[in-house]
Formats: C-alpha cells, structure tokens, sequence
C-alpha cells in the first residue's frame, strides 16, 4: 500500500468564497505531505441564473479549467474534505447531488474507513455553519467514516470559535475569508492528513 495519504477536497462554490477555503485546504494538505486533488462539483444552476450574477458568472470563467469530481475521486482518496455555502441550515444542491451519486460506491463499502472532514460559509453571522457541518458529518456516519474536526487543538481555534470544521461569514459575498478562516481550514486539512496517515497505516498492518 502506497504510504503517501492521498486527499481529495471536493467543492461547491458559487461567486468564490468556498472555492478560496479549498485552495488553503489543498495547500495545507500538500504541506502536511499529502498528495492532493481539488474538484469542483458539477454546477446545477441554469445559465441565466448565473449570468444574472456578476459575481457568479465571473467565479465560473475564473475556475473554469478545475476539473470536476467523480466518484472515482473518492475512492482513490483515503481523505475527503468537503466544502460548501450553507443553504438553509444544509450543504449546497450541487454537493448533495454529486454525494447522491455514490450508492455503488457505498455499496461495496468502499467509502467505509476514510477520514472525512467538511467547511462551510455563509453570506450572514452564523447562518447555519454548524448545522450545516453537523447535516454533513450525517452523511460519513451512513459511509462509515472517520470524522476529523478542529475542535479546540489549537489556540486559533478560541478565535474562529466552530470546533466542528472551518466556517466564515461572507457578508453576501463581499468579504473573502480572512486570516481566521483560512487558518481554521488549513487547520482542518492538516489534521485531517495527520489522522488519515494513521487510519491507513493502521489498516495496513
């Protein structure tokens, strides 16, 4: 078995917010010694919805050369961090969509025995993060996953203040994620890194 932890953070970001926390994701990761692959969930909005949003139409051009996540993706991985906005307390339409494609995966048991992790943001304070962390972590508990979040590991964690995975308050999208987030997201990667390694070489002793 390869010794080198492999991660896969799978996103969904509409006007940027996201996609920014799962770039420092996949730098943590790699500097954590991880090999790394960011994917983008397929977009479900019709063309008109984003072109009505200047912000979202421009987020599209600008990542238009991420490739997009398959199944495949996950079981290559032996780390899966995902990350999305919050909609209604929830993960994003387009994340929950591509996750509803795994069956044949989970079937075979084959997402079973992974670290998984999540972040998330929001255009107001609070908004749903932990909730919709927690809706997500749902979803590894039916996989039989590993579970691996911040909590308080960290002094920074005292200040981004969510234990359950990185989260940010966007003010509807004009706000990038600051020095706070991003810590708490590379955080997040490089715990879920540490953890992995030990899953796997623990599964192949």
């Amino acid at each position: 078995m390869d010794g080198q932890v492999k991660v896969a953070v799978i996103y969904y970001s509409a006007t940027g917010i996201t996609y920014q926390m799962a770039q420092a994701a996949c730098e943590a990761a790699g500097e954590a010694g991880a090999e790394v692959r960011l994917r983008k969930v397929r977009e479900l909005a019709p063309d008109e919805a984003i072109r009505s949003n200047a912000g979202w139409q421009a987020h599209r051009l600008e990542t238009q050369d991420v490739m997009e996540a398959e199944i495949d993706d996950l079981a290559w991985a032996d780390v899966v961090i995902f990350g999305s906005p919050t909609r209604y307390g929830m993960i994003a339409a387009q994340l929950k969509q591509f996750i509803d494609t795994t069956g044949p995966l989970w079937a075979n048991g084959a997402l079973a025995d992974k670290v998984y992790s999540g972040f998330t943001s929001t255009a107001t304070s609070h908004g749903g993060q932990e909730s919709t962390l927690l809706s997500l972590f749902t979803i590894f508990y039916h996989w039989g996953g590993v579970v691996v979040t911040p909590g308080y590991t960290d002094p920074s964690q005292f200040v981004a203040g969510n234990p359950y995975g990185a989260s940010h308050t966007s003010n509807n999208g004009e706000i990038a994620p600051d020095h706070v987030a991003l810590a708490a997201t590379a955080l997040t990667a490089k715990r879920a890194v540490r953890i992995g390694a030990a899953v796997k070489r623990g599964l192949a002793g």
